[in-house]
């Protein structure tokens, strides 16, 4: 065998022990650096998958319950100063004038106690007005006014007329404006009153008639 054959055995030994030789002339080959880039893919894609897995959502709820009712409100009258109760539709209690109110004159005046207060569950305060309407042919001479008192009947007649400023004065029967009254402010304490009804100069003979006032209520403030 000459040398020549000798070295490509060997050459050829070589290649069976250690795998394909390496060109150090190209480097790594392009099959190699597929199989990185691949690796760094599949890499990324499991870190993707890990995270969407691992993701976790909270949570929490917090209530609040109100609960809710309207409150009572409402007048009460009374013709004796004691016992008050409700007359929401005319003609209403009966006022108590001198006995000579169905005899009047021109000029002549009367007298009738009244009282007003909240009803015993009334939440609020209570603005009063109080508007009159009349039947028959006498109320286009009268005039009335309303006068405020400390206690039941207390200077309520021709012998001990009312004293002070009126609530209401010198208003027309005939009017149908309802008139700024009072305020009721504690439902222990009601409004004591004087109706003060007065015949005009054009009072005629045999004229007769009534007249019925309403006292009407707003609700203010919650009482205290």
């Amino acid at each position: 065998m000459t040398n020549r054959a000798r070295t490509t055995v060997e050459a050829s030994a070589n290649e069976g022990a250690h795998g394909p030789a390496t060109d150090a002339r190209t480097g790594p080959q392009p099959g190699d650096r597929r199989r990185k880039v691949l690796a760094i893919l599949a890499g990324g894609l499991v870190l993707g998958v890990g995270a969407a897995v691992t993701l976790a959502v909270w949570n929490d709820s917090e209530f609040a319950t109100g609960t809710f009712g309207a409150g009572s409100f409402g007048i009460d009258g009374s013709i004796d100063g004691t016992t008050f109760d409700s007359s929401p539709a005319a003609p209403g209690k009966t006022l108590t004038f001198e006995l000579d109110a169905d005899a009047l004159s021109p000029g002549s005046t009367v007298y009738a106690p009244f009282a007003v207060g909240l009803t015993p569950t009334s939440d609020y305060e209570a603005a009063v007005t109080v508007a009159s309407t009349t039947g028959g042919t006498i109320g286009a001479n009268l005039t009335y006014s309303l006068y405020g008192s400390a206690a039941w009947d207390e200077d309520c007649s021709a012998a001990s007329p009312p004293q002070g400023t009126a609530l209401v004065a010198d208003h027309a029967v005939t009017d149908p404006a309802a008139a700024d009254a009072f305020d009721l402010t504690d439902i222990d304490t009601p409004q004591y009153l004087c109706f003060v009804v007065t015949a005009g100069s054009g009072l005629e003979s045999g004229q007769t008639g009534t007249v019925t006032w309403e006292f009407a209520a707003e609700s203010g403030d919650v009482l205290q």
